[in-house]
């Protein structure tokens, strides 16, 4: 099915990125509005830890649009590693099963999560801390005949914006597409709970949050190797005293996947990092998407966000812009937004571009190098 679009895959992966600048705010970075098979989308991007930990890209072509949002931890290397492979597995699997499905996409994630291992065993030598690397991941693949399919392991979250002809007060509501894998959530609490039903020490609270052995909030993920398999975690964290008992693993890599058939009154959908949910809720966030234009409004709602990190502070939008990265994540997340318009439409409109054309955006690996250079 991708057969002809793997040249342009390919080159996703290498170039450098285009796009613009954050309008005052050097570790942001946007596209106000690029075009996909059925409608328009916008990215943007803003950066708080020393070395950005979000990575994002978007798709096109006739057949697929395929949207990604990979939020690291620990450090970046595992969400870059999730950005330059996951893509190019789905496509090999696609093609050799002759389109996409549940099971590509199971076996895209399963694909990269050992790709993942083999580079952290390969790396303990020289780099112990690798192995307690991870990413969230969150994939979204909008097919032409308007089949849409979400795939996450974390807590990055896709929202839907569905139109309601009935109720003029409230034209739009959000309906979210992904399950939060976040120990905070009681339900995922239960979930890992009964996977140990010998451990009653497998999520506890401390410092006032929920975490899976004290250490992680999210329940599944790329990497985290160390929470997975004994080998790994023998070279980490001596303050334990030595190797954290695993008799099974405490993080997994199974996505949950999510199959919908769009339908018209699917206006857009927004793909984000845990870093804009924190500060707005679902239906804030379509409220803003369908109020305002197109044009920038993936840059709006990381704004909206920033706003409301600086509200909590007592601060203005201004003097948080003025913060330098690593300090700037005691205030706020990275923060990665990607706005998908549905116009439920194939080719030219109205005269307007060819929307079958194959391309690729991807967000910078580092914002504040990409500014300084």
């Amino acid at each position: 099915m991708l057969r002809p679009y793997y040249r342009p895959l390919e080159r996703c992966f290498g170039r450098r990125p285009g796009g613009g600048g954050g309008g005052g705010d050097g570790l942001m970075w946007h596209t106000d509005l690029k075009q996909h098979a059925s409608g328009d989308y916008s990215i943007a991007v803003v950066q708080a830890n020393s070395n950005l930990e979000d990575q994002s890209q978007v798709f096109t072509s006739p057949s697929t649009t395929y949207i990604g949002v990979y939020d690291g931890h620990g450090g970046p290397e595992a969400s870059r590693f999730v950005n330059k492979h996951l893509f190019p597995f789905m496509h090999k699997f696609a093609t050799e099963q002759g389109g996409l499905s549940v099971d590509v996409i199971k076996r895209a994630f399963s694909a990269t999560e050992e790709e993942f291992c083999h580079l952290v065993k390969r790396s303990l030598p020289i780099k112990p801390q690798i192995a307690s690397v991870g990413s969230c991941c969150l994939v979204g693949a909008i097919t032409d005949d308007d089949v849409l399919y979400v795939a996450n392991l974390g807590d990055s979250r896709a929202v839907l914006g569905r139109r309601v002809y009935r109720d003029k007060k409230k034209p739009i509501v959000a309906e979210r597409l992904s399950t939060d894998h976040n120990v905070a959530v009681e339900e995922v609490r239960r979930e890992v709970e009964a996977l140990h039903p010998d451990d009653s020490h497998i999520v506890v609270y401390t410092h006032g949050v929920w975490r899976i052995k004290g250490i992680i909030q999210v329940s599944r993920s790329i990497g985290d190797v160390y929470l997975k398999k004994p080998e790994f975690n023998r070279h980490l964290f001596p303050q334990f005293g030595g190797p954290i008992p695993l008799k099974r693993p405490f993080v997994t890599a199974e996505p949950s996947v999510l199959i919908r058939q769009l339908r018209p009154q699917d206006l857009f959908l927004i793909f984000a990092s845990d870093g804009l949910w924190e500060q707005l809720s679902d239906q804030a966030v379509v409220e803003i998407v369908f109020k305002y234009p197109r044009a920038g409004i993936a840059k709006r709602l990381v704004r909206a966000a920033l706003q409301e990190a600086a509200k909590k502070r007592e601060m203005r939008y201004d003097d948080i812009k003025k913060i330098d990265r690593g300090i700037r994540r005691h205030f706020h997340d990275d923060i990665t937004v990607i706005v998908i318009y549905l116009d439920h439409q194939k080719g030219p409109v109205n005269g307007g571009p060819n929307r079958n054309t194959i391309g690729c955006t991807t967000a910078p690996v580092d914002i504040f190098s990409l500014n300084a250079d």
